[in-house]
């Protein structure tokens, strides 16, 4: 491992709103602020988002400056990814966001009933190999993990430049007659009025300059059905 993964690792501990257990805290057990992030962590009763997969963090931070209302929680296993927007918002003190270091896989671990308000899923990876769709994070198997604690109707916001993972969801969302609010396979040629899609992380602005369209979906979650993968995607 370099010298700057170990100083930022050493960094990223001591910063006062990142998280990251142990295996032995979370496997087949909650944790210790399920259900009491908002009151614990951010000392207020204001909505909480998960940006899950977050990466360097540029979402987590953008949404928490531009919506003080709001508390933020980016979601990621690599410790030297989420430390940019780890140290972004210990130097800046802004006190509606954090991080959590873990595995999305035990992501229900971590929130009690209808305790998230919205999920931002940006730029993940679109899990293209056999057996995919357990994978994917807007796959039927991550969905239903979310229903245990996002709020009935929940918003699923999803950015990707993948086209086979746009279309993917919608497909799946259509299925399962999820509720989509937004829909378009070219982002920025679309006039969205949200002034929070203009937010870019660091891979986006690599696929712009590449050429590439960007793909947005947002739908509504129920708590009250399973969700299933449709025929043609079952494997």
């Amino acid at each position: 491992m370099s010298k700057n993964k170990l100083k930022k690792f050493a960094e990223l501990e001591t910063f006062e709103r990142v998280f990251q257990p142990e295996f032995d805290a979370i496997f087949e057990k909650d944790f210790y602020l399920k259900g009491k992030w908002v009151e614990s962590v951010f000392l207020n009763t204001n909505p909480l988002v998960l940006e899950l997969g977050c990466g360097k963090g540029e979402y987590t931070v953008g949404m928490a400056q531009r919506f003080l209302e709001k508390n933020f929680l980016g979601v990621d296993i690599k410790g030297a990814r989420i430390w940019k927007g780890a140290r972004a918002i210990n130097e800046q003190d802004i006190r509606n966001a954090a991080f959590l270091r873990t595995r999305i896989e035990f992501i229900a671990s971590f929130f009690g009933k209808e305790e998230v308000d919205e999920i931002w899923i940006t730029f993940p990876d679109p899990q293209l190999k056999r057996r995919r769709n357990k994978k994917r994070l807007t796959g039927s198997v991550f969905l239903n993990k979310y229903r245990n604690f996002l709020k009935d109707g929940g918003l699923i916001h999803l950015k990707t430049d993948n086209d086979v993972l746009y279309e993917y969801t919608k497909e799946l969302a259509e299925y399962n007659g999820l509720e989509i609010v937004v829909a378009t396979g070219d982002l920025y040629a679309t006039e969205t009025g949200n002034d929070i899609l203009g937010i870019k992380t660091h891979y986006e602005n690599l696929f712009l300059r590449e050429g590439s369209n960007i793909n947005y979906i947002c739908f509504r979650l129920p708590s009250d059905r399973d969700i299933s993968e449709p025929p043609y995607h079952e494997e």
